[in-house]
């Protein structure tokens, strides 16, 4: 917990009960279902609390916000930006059913009344959002085919609506294939730790940038 407020120190007394409940939680579903390798485990704030909170230093999901996070796993990036944004919407899908129950019961244990948790393909869905999120589940232009069907083009937050996927290494040449122009942005400009560099949030933006007199 002490690396989050080192990072977000202006959390809710809600929030940090929130974060600070997601390690007895995850420890003890990772002794019934493997979500999280057992060697990150210990060390779940770091490599995966705060790698999803990055997106949180990149961007402010205003009020009523949409989100889909395609692949979730156990809920990353999805859950800690739950908490982060209560006032918006996430919705957390995955191909695997155990991984989408573990999220399920983790969201609703923290009491996260702003996330639902579907077992399906990010090409099966039908409604729109305005931003996809992801931990790199696969390369950036087949991620892009899956889902560029899925994001509205009302854009009401200061950056357009789009693509945030968080990525590490090399990422130049999958950059180059995506029919839209992509902003890299290293987490390490965040973020202290040493296994953070090397890694980028990649904003892939679909329209224009709202007027200011429209957030």
């Amino acid at each position: 917990m002490d690396i989050i407020e080192k990072y977000f120190p202006n959390l809710t007394e809600k929030q940090r009960l929130q974060f600070s409940q997601l390690q007895p939680l995850y420890a003890d579903w990772n002794t019934q279902i493997n979500v999280i390798s057992r060697k990150d485990i210990d060390n779940l704030y770091v490599n995966h609390v705060l790698h999803s909170l990055s997106i949180a230093k990149l961007l402010s999901f205003k009020n009523q916000t949409t989100v889909l996070d395609v692949g979730t796993g156990g809920g990353f990036p999805g859950i800690p930006l739950a908490i982060l944004f209560p006032n918006a919407l996430f919705h957390l899908v995955d191909s695997i059913g155990k991984k989408v129950k573990v999220a399920q019961n983790v969201a609703d244990e923290l009491g996260l009344s702003n996330v639902e948790c579907t077992q399906t393909r990010a090409e099966e869905l039908k409604d729109e959002y305005d931003f996809v999120v992801s931990r790199a589940v696969t390369a950036l232009p087949e991620f892009y085919k899956w889902v560029n069907n899925r994001i509205s083009q009302t854009a009401f937050n200061v950056l357009p609506n789009g693509i945030l996927y968080l990525k590490g290494g090399d990422v130049s040449q999958e950059l180059k294939t995506l029919p839209r122009k992509a902003s890299l942005y290293p987490i390490s400009d965040w973020f202290e730790e040493e296994c953070f560099w090397g890694k980028y949030v990649v904003h892939v933006p679909f329209g224009k940038k709202p007027l200011p007199s429209e957030y």
